[in-house]
């Protein structure tokens, strides 16, 4: 299939003139503040057929996915609904002859999910992060009202009596009420979200126990009573906001990968008109046909081919090499790739959504909607849990009541089994082992950004590894050349004018030779062809193998070349190849000792592919590998029952990160890979892969356990707390310990994994050799 085809859905259409929006519902009318008709966000999608894409700020689980696309889909005249998690956008298909945005919208609002256009505001407004630093600053305010109100429950708890003992108490409410109010936001406005439509969620019982833990916390306070479950209120809160943000922060990296990639779109595009005039225009009005101009320095604004012009590109995106390639007439370009030297006139053959950026981008959101085993876990659990819970405290309540006790303590037992219940322990199960492997990991200098690809890294059984910047350095280092003195001089007079990689190299082995540039004029860089000159009168090229007068290189000994040609005399070359990191072959012959199989596929030509192979040890391997190829690769090996971890880079690699099982890329990777990449490493060292193989098959082991406990705790304070032998404190410090129970568990993990030799540990997160990983990996 090509890049540039749509995953699921057809060809882009244009804009129907007949769609233009009109005012929202009111019931969605929240959603739209300040946007104007919906027509312009909906295109065509086929006969029939329409889409609208839609950001559902609401959306935060699997649950959430599952009901917008199972329920959105009755609405009349919609057919489809997919949710992409990560980016918390709905993609509708719908009938515009049945149904149109607005009713799309309303249908969203119905199921509790408010909406509004996914565009360039929702792009920065993934950017800006601002749920996460509201869920953050949540979270400070029940830690630090937890430390406080658990501090005065102390005295209580060490015999205070009378009227010390209310003081006590009252202090406690006016710090425990407004920060149980405050960091409860979340939960509470979940919560009353389904209920008003008639259904529930994890999140209902959740804020019945922080209400019934605060109501009769300040019910016993006002009447004296002897106990006040006060920091039983603001410890659920805490437990629960860590488990919310942990949750978060791992979607939200995942949401950058497309914020990242929309920066590689260039936002407008000169066009050439029959009469030659040049006009600007917005590269979403730009049409296959259209003639356009592209200076040096800019990015192409769509897929095309190049009418006139010389220049060299910056390809990596797509082939994942770092060396510039020549450009001229003929060229294929794409949209997103850097014109580097020379000015190039191009004609448009894909725009929008079909150009191969499109179809990245695509490869990475079809890729993310895959959901994590113990996230699916754990709303399962929910869908049993909530009625269940509900079901045991309304029973409890009767019995009591029918048993002859007084409303009181028939609402304090059902009390305590709402909170002895409240799903703390089940919350963290999963998110408090990411955040132990997290930390295990950043010792080893690998950040951990996904905690559903750490889970599916321990099933992997094939390692998948991109060649350039991955396998090796990226950075071509001098193999071979002449012996005379004057052609390194007359080299490195040339390469000095240049910024070409191969032109770098050349300079950096010149330097270590001690060699002095010769007398150089009439200097000259000749785009996508080299640099030309005069040495001591005579003319002098360095440069691509034609254009010095040099038979064109097959490339089967797996080194690049430039040559350098004086006058009249026979071209001399200078030959590079792109090193292995150091420890390459050592971290590859660990994964083969965990019993995981190794394939390296690449971009680059067969003879650097077949050279980087062998060195590494690597008997499968394949060249010239579009992204494309690559994902169908993966697709392939995963068809026959692999489960496949991809470790790459590039742009070009970013969909197949994204589509493989387990992720992860280097921290001199492209933004892009990074955000696509389950995991990323700081420094230059590979050895961390192995390791944290290791770290996610013992995190896979802490997260059953720590399912098993919450499921034990439940089977065990549940009849205790019905029968009337736990009091709301008791179930508030039994709740907190089963929190903390499987916090400890998770904690094992501390010294999970080991290392290949070779590869070393740093302290502080740093491996050896890496001065700028961490500073890369922030940025």
């Amino acid at each position: 299939m090509s890049l540039a085809e749509p995953i699921g859905a057809g060809a882009r259409g244009e804009e129907r003139p007949g769609l233009a929006g009109g005012c929202c519902p009111t019931g969605a009318a929240a959603g739209f503040a300040g946007v104007g008709g919906l027509g312009r966000f909906v295109s065509e999608t086929g006969p029939g057929r329409a889409r609208i894409e839609l950001l559902t700020p609401a959306v935060h689980c699997a649950a959430c996915i599952q009901r917008i696309e199972r329920d959105l889909p009755r609405t009349p005249g919609v057919v489809s609904a997919r949710v992409n998690l990560s980016l918390r956008r709905a993609s509708v298909e719908f009938d515009p002859e049945i149904a149109g945005p607005e009713d799309v919208v309303a249908g969203l609002d119905a199921l509790g999910y408010a909406a509004r256009p996914f565009d360039a505001h929702a792009m920065r407004d993934i950017e800006r992060d601002s749920e996460g630093r509201d869920l953050l600053a949540r979270m400070a305010v029940a830690g630090f009202a937890m430390m406080n109100v658990m501090l005065l429950s102390v005295s209580v708890w060490s015999g205070a009596d009378g009227t010390t003992r209310d003081l006590l108490h009252w202090v406690s409410a006016l710090i425990a009420l407004p920060a149980t109010a405050f960091a409860g936001v979340p939960f509470f406005r979940s919560a009353w979200g389904v209920l008003r439509r008639g259904h529930v969620n994890m999140d209902v019982p959740i804020s019945l126990a922080l209400i019934l833990a605060a109501g009769v916390s300040l019910h016993e306070t006002i009447n004296s009573g002897a106990h006040a479950y006060f920091d039983a209120a603001v410890s659920l809160s805490f437990f629960l906001l860590i488990g919310r943000y942990l949750d978060h922060r791992t979607r939200q990296v995942a949401r950058l990968a497309a914020v990242e990639l929309s920066g590689l779109q260039a936002h407008s595009a000169t066009v050439i008109g029959a009469d030659g005039a040049r006009r600007v225009i917005a590269v979403e009005d730009l049409r296959p046909g259209d003639v356009v101009e592209i200076a040096a320095g800019e990015r192409a604004p769509a897929d095309g081919r190049v009418l006139s012009g010389v220049s060299e590109l910056d390809r990596a995106m797509i082939t994942g090499e770092s060396a510039p390639e020549p450009a001229g007439p003929g060229t294929e370009i794409h949209a997103g790739v850097m014109n580097l030297s020379g000015p190039l006139v191009a004609e448009a053959t894909a725009t929008g959504d079909d150009t191969v950026l499109a179809g990245i981008a695509r490869m990475i959101e079809a890729a993310e909607q895959a959901r994590g085993r113990y996230a699916d876990w754990a709303v399962r659990a929910a869908r049993v849990y909530v009625p269940v819970v509900h079901a045991a405290a309304a029973l409890t309540f009767a019995f009591w009541l029918l048993a002859g006790a007084d409303l009181r303590d028939a609402v304090m037992i059902a009390a305590a089994v709402l909170i002895i219940t409240c799903p703390c322990a089940l919350g963290l199960a999963a998110p408090a082992v990411h955040a132990a492997a997290s930390g295990r990991l950043f010792r080893a200098g690998v950040f951990l950004k996904d905690g559903a690809a750490l889970e599916r890294l321990a099933e992997v059984d094939a390692v998948v590894f991109d060649k350039t910047g991955t396998l090796t350095t990226g950075e071509p280092a001098f193999v071979e050349g002449p012996d005379a003195p004057d052609a390194w001089s007359a080299a490195l007079a040339l390469a000095e004018v240049s910024r070409h990689p191969f032109s770098r190299a050349l300079a950096a082995e010149a330097g270590t030779r001690g060699v002095t540039p010769a007398a150089a004029s009439a200097l000259a860089e000749v785009p996508g062809c080299g640099v030309t000159g005069e040495i001591d009168g005579v003319p002098a090229r360095l440069g691509r193998a034609d254009w010095c007068g040099a038979q064109a290189e097959d490339g089967t000994d797996g080194l690049s070349a430039v040559w350098l040609r004086l006058g009249e005399a026979a071209p001399v070359r200078f030959a590079f190849e792109d090193p292995l990191r150091d420890d390459a072959a050592a971290t590859v012959a660990a994964l083969k000792a965990r019993g995981l199989t190794v394939r390296l596929l690449s971009g680059d030509a067969p003879g650097p592919v077949a050279r980087a192979a062998a060195a590494a040890g690597i008997e499968d391997f394949e060249a010239r590998r579009t992204p494309a190829g690559k994902v169908a690769a993966l697709e392939e090996m995963e068809a026959g029952g692999r489960k496949v971890l991809m470790v790459g880079d590039g742009i070009n690699d970013a969909p197949a990160l994204a589509a493989a099982a387990a992720s992860i890329s280097p921290a001199s990777a492209a933004d892009v890979s990074r955000a696509a990449a389950g995991m990323a490493l700081a420094g230059r060292a590979l050895g961390p892969v192995a390791l944290a193989v290791d770290v996610a098959r013992a995190a896979r082991a802490r997260v059953r356990e720590n399912f098993a406990l919450a499921a034990l705790y439940n089977l065990v304070a549940v009849p205790l707390a019905a029968s009337g032998h736990v009091t709301p404190l008791i179930a508030a410090l039994a709740m907190s310990g089963s929190s903390i129970l499987v916090t400890l568990n998770a904690l094992r993990l501390r010294r999970a994994g080991q290392a290949p030799a070779g590869a070393g540990e740093a302290r502080g997160g740093m491996p050896a050799g890496a001065p700028t990983g961490a500073e890369e990996m922030a940025r």
